[in-house]
Order: C-alpha cells, then structure tokens, then sequence
C-alpha cells in the first residue's frame, strides 16, 4: 500500500475526535492499532529490526499505563506479501495463508518484546496453531482487554483475499473499540505527496465520504467501508514520531482522523 496518504478537501473537527485530555489523561476507553508489517523492519529490507520493536513497544507500553484497553492487529508485509512479485506465479489463496502466517511470526515477536516490558499479552490467531497461539475468540478477547491485557490479533480474518486493514476494521468492531488507529511511515493525510511537495497541507480530519470519493489510502476499499458504515472512526499517524500513539489517545491534534 502505498504509505503516502493524499486529500482534496480539509475536515472540520469531528465530534468522534475526544476532548484533550487534562493532565495527559486518555481520551479513549478502548482503541485497537493497526501495525503494518513493514514498521518492523525500520532501516532493514525485510524482517524484524530489534531496536525498531522495541521503541515501537515504548510506545504502546506508554498508552496501556494509561489505562487505554489496547488490541493490535499486525500485518506481515516484512516477511510475505500474497500481491508481492515474490507470489508471482502462485495460486492467490496459498500465497495469502502464507502471508496469514507471516503475521503470526509478527506477532509472536511482539508480544515476546511486549512480555520483556513487563505488559501481559495474548495472541489470538484466526487460523489454529494451537502451539503458539490461541484460537480467536471474541469473548475472551474481551475479558483480556477488560484485564489490561494487550491482545494481538495474527492471520488477518483468517480468509484469503481479505487485507490486515479488513481484519482491523472487523476486530475494532467486534471489540466494540472507541477508534481505530491506522500506524504509517506518514504523520496523516496530506493534500499532496508531502516528501515531494514540502508545501503539503495535513488535514486534520475528514470525512468518510471524502475519503471514498478522492479514493484515496487510507485503508483498503472494504476495511473503509465497515468503519464508515459502523461510524467507527479511523485515526492516521506516524508511528515514527516519538510519542505520537500517546498524543493520539490523549485527544491532542496527531495525525488524520476520518469520521463519519
């Protein structure tokens, strides 16, 4: 997916957006955080750079010790991609359950960092590796979050021809999320390619429509979808930027967000 988010037409504040929260207090109840496979391979070609999950972790540690339910769900684009030239050739169903898997590495390897940061965290998989994960089941998945829990979400929907972003769309409805936090290499959407045009505008907020309309990458076409008509609302943001996660969950101007 292209990492460049591009708008026509600024937003104006949306009231899904919380309030700034006092004293750096969340303003989020519940949020799940869509991490693409490709944020942990920082400065690598392929795979999991060590210091680029561990500052990632920082982060997230950072929003759980304020007391935000946080679910994740993690694609696996450093290691497999089913639509990559690396799949040419092969049959479009096999070439997604081995990129499910991929996410399943991902997230192991997360929660393993996550586990060293002394958070308690669950990986649930939509497809059944029982020795390294357990099954996908929503009202487990609850009780984790209601615990404090961390709960990654690996393999996607567990169906073929369906993104990480579907997944993520899915989840933070089943989960009953206040948000669903969309983590890039870009701090949000711009009104134009912002490391061409160092004049870019980043728009605040925009609206579902909008989005649809300049079709443009927020998600992918169905993930986008669900959240519009669920009126879930889906936040951009770099994860790049140092304690960009905490502002977003503290209701400070970070980002995008795409509302209804």
């Amino acid at each position: 997916m292209n990492e460049v988010l591009v708008a026509g037409t600024a937003g104006k504040p949306a009231a899904s957006s919380p309030a700034p929260a006092a004293g750096g207090r969340a303003g989020y109840r519940r949020i799940l955080l869509k991490l693409s496979g490709e944020a942990l391979m920082g400065p690598d070609q392929f795979g999991i750079n060590r210091p680029t999950i561990a500052r990632i972790v920082e982060e997230i540690v950072e929003v759980v010790r304020l007391g935000v339910q946080t679910a994740v769900v993690i694609g696996g684009g450093n290691i497999f991609r089913g639509v990559a030239p690396g799949a040419a050739g092969m049959d479009r169903a096999t070439a997604d359950y081995m990129g499910m898997l991929a996410t399943i590495i991902n997230a192991l390897a997360l929660q393993d960092a996550l586990r060293k940061a002394g958070v308690e965290t669950r990986v649930q998989s939509a497809l059944t590796v029982e020795q390294v994960a357990e099954p996908y089941i929503r009202g487990k998945a609850m009780r984790y979050l209601e615990e404090g829990r961390v709960v990654i979400f690996a393999a996607g929907t567990g169906n073929p021809f369906f993104t990480t972003d579907t997944a993520a769309a899915l989840r933070g409805m089943e989960m009953g999320v206040d948000v669903v936090l969309k983590a890039t290499k870009v701090d949000g959407i711009y009104t134009d390619d912002p490391q061409v045009h160092p004049d870019a505008v980043r728009y605040d907020t925009l609206t579902f429509d909008e989005a649809v309309i300049k079709q443009l990458k927020v998600m992918d076409a169905t993930a986008l979808t669900l959240c519009r008509d669920q009126k879930l609302p889906i936040r951009v943001f770099s994860i790049f930027k140092a304690g960009a996660l905490r502002r977003v969950v503290c209701g400070e101007n970070e980002g995008t967000l795409v509302h209804s």
